[in-house]
């Protein structure tokens, strides 16, 4: 019987730390009604690679609220770009692939190079917020690659430009500290926690926190107003 009441306890303890903070639903209305298009409405084959303006232009055309990746590049500057390095999207002049890290790369050697065959650069989140202009609503990612990027740095960069922008938005990130960042600093705007099963590979330290984020157990801390899981494998 003690068990039971012990185990019953420990269910409960995890449910309330894993449990979001709700939110009322006037704050969701804005992203209501809509689909949407997964790092823009892309197509290779069309030219139109993924997170590039072409991609923007598309979904905001035709109606799409828009989900995108904030990184900085070396010299701090927010930019639109997925993986944590470029080789599988950047060519440069020659068309060769440049398989590169990202944060490692300054805003001017990133400009050099074009997306896949297309003409398309890597875009600047500040372009393409004003491309968007509120048109659709916008789902941000704080793209967190590598253990060197400095989470305050990119949510406070990040932050600085949707302070301006006139549009309905929320931010959401894989790493904790980006939303814990925005609970802190910025808690009327809806935060999500992005989880998914551990790397494989991932060993040592690395292990562990992945085996921490796929159980969600940092969410008594940063208290996300909603969770996204990616159940792939």
């Amino acid at each position: 019987m003690i068990g039971m009441i012990i185990l019953i306890g420990i269910c409960l303890l995890y449910l309330w730390m894993i449990h979001p903070q709700n939110l009322n639903d006037e704050k969701w209305e804005g992203f209501r009604h809509h689909y949407y298009a997964h790092r823009g409405l892309h197509d290779a084959q069309s030219n139109i690679p993924e997170n590039s303006m072409a991609a923007f232009l598309k979904a905001v055309e035709n109606g799409y609220g828009i989900e995108l990746d904030v990184q900085l590049t070396k010299d701090g500057v927010p930019v639109i770009f997925h993986d944590g390095k470029t080789g599988r999207l950047l060519r440069d002049e020659k068309d060769a692939v440049v398989n590169k890290v990202l944060t490692e790369l300054t805003l001017d050697e990133l400009q050099r190079c074009h997306l896949l065959t297309s003409k398309e650069k890597v875009p600047l989140f500040e372009d393409v917020l004003k491309l968007v202009e509120g048109k659709v609503p916008l789902i941000v990612e704080l793209k967190v690659s590598n253990s060197s990027t400095d989470t305050n740095a990119l949510c406070r960069k990040a932050d600085l430009l949707l302070r301006k922008y006139h549009g309905v938005y929320c931010v959401e990130s894989f790493h904790p500290a980006c939303v814990n960042w925005y609970r802190k600093n910025r808690p009327e705007i809806i935060r999500g926690q992005l989880a998914e099963h551990p790397n494989a590979q991932a060993k040592g330290k690395m292990r562990i926190a992945s085996t921490i984020m796929q159980y969600l157990l940092t969410n008594f801390i940063t208290r996300p107003n909603f969770i996204a899981y990616n159940h792939h494998n």
